[in-house]
């Protein structure tokens, strides 16, 4: 079974692995290649393994992934902590800006709770600060659902060092997600020292590299319509090939230790620190399985050093988002 881990001061105790449910409804595949019934089985297989971290949001579909994560925990439901999130407005083409006005924030808390059948939100983050906002109305009215016994804890998602601190000030910030890999370092600078500081703890997304990481990445326009890595400059011309270089080393630490290139990745995340807690991504219950298996990996601090020296940030070619969605990131 998983060994569980504490984020944040308030108490917030999960498995040391979550579960990304996003893919099982957009961004990753066709929507031919998703199978409800597999994506349920792997939640009950999840719960099984000991995973008790199951990460959602109203974006994610939109509104979809909710409902499909309730059908997944009927019976379940006192057995996981679920974490969702707000913050965006939604078009007829699907997302349309952000808003995280105090009214809209319990409108959309409302929402999922409605979606997700059940009578309280675990951990609710912001998923994308909204500038035109205050960062402590914002989460002065997080903190009223608190009060109401709606929410039990508070995340943000993306937010830089000063919202963080502003946040933290008005009601404790249990959790940071964002995204961190060995292919993504943006937050190790500033951001971790701030969480470490504050004692918050760190949900890495992405913690797979979008995919890059578990060996099996293609090239943009081998990717159909519709797949999020289509648009990715990473996986772009020069990009991509730099990228495979540099990926090499995670690859060749794989095949000396049996492991797949996605549990080193993943076990390197977890000897970042007991406060990080990775929610690799998967509809399919024999890449969970992989995935829960890096936990019982063990590197050595200069296995650690060679992976962090083999892909240093200069090490990555090309932007971490197209230019609108670097626009929505809190730096």
């Amino acid at each position: 079974m998983l060994q569980m881990r504490t984020l944040g001061k308030e108490g917030l105790t999960v498995s040391a692995l979550g579960l990304g449910c996003m893919g099982m409804s957009q961004s990753y595949g066709t929507p031919e290649e998703r199978d409800e019934r597999e994506s349920i089985a792997t939640v009950h297989r999840a719960i099984e393994l000991g995973v008790t971290f199951f990460d959602t949001a109203e974006a994610y579909g939109p509104y979809a992934n909710e409902e499909l994560l309730a059908r997944a925990l009927q019976g379940r439901r006192d057995q996981v902590t679920i974490a969702t999130k707000f913050g965006f407005r939604f078009g007829a083409k699907g997302i349309d800006g952000v808003d995280s006005r105090p009214a809209h924030v319990r409108e959309a808390v409302e929402g999922s709770l409605r979606r997700l059948a059940t009578d309280r939100i675990d951990l609710l983050y912001q998923h994308r600060v909204d500038p035109a906002v205050p960062i402590e109305e914002t989460v002065g009215a997080m903190s009223e659902l608190v009060r109401e016994g709606k929410v039990r804890f508070l995340g943000l998602s993306e937010a830089g060092a000063k919202t963080i601190r502003r946040a933290h000030a008005v009601h404790p910030i249990s959790v940071l997600q964002s995204e961190y890999s060995l292919w993504e370092r943006n937050l190790e600078h500033e951001i971790l020292p701030v969480l470490r500081e504050l004692g918050i703890g760190l949900v890495p997304f992405s913690p797979l590299g979008r995919g890059f990481l578990t060996g099996s990445a293609k090239r943009a326009e081998e990717y159909p319509e519709g797949d999020f890595r289509r648009n990715d400059p990473r996986y772009q011309g020069a990009n991509f090939d730099a990228n495979m270089r540099a990926a090499a080393a995670v690859r060749d630490t794989a095949t000396r230790m049996g492991a797949t290139p996605g549990q080193i990745a993943l076990a390197w995340l977890l000897h970042k620190g007991p406060d990080i807690v990775p929610i690799p991504g998967t509809k399919r219950r024999r890449y969970l399985e992989e995935n829960v298996a890096a936990a019982e990996i063990e590197l050595d601090s200069a296995e650690m050093g060679a992976l962090d020296a083999a892909l240093a940030p200069e090490k990555i070619a090309g932007p971490r988002y197209s230019a609108p969605q670097m626009a929505m990131i809190d730096r």
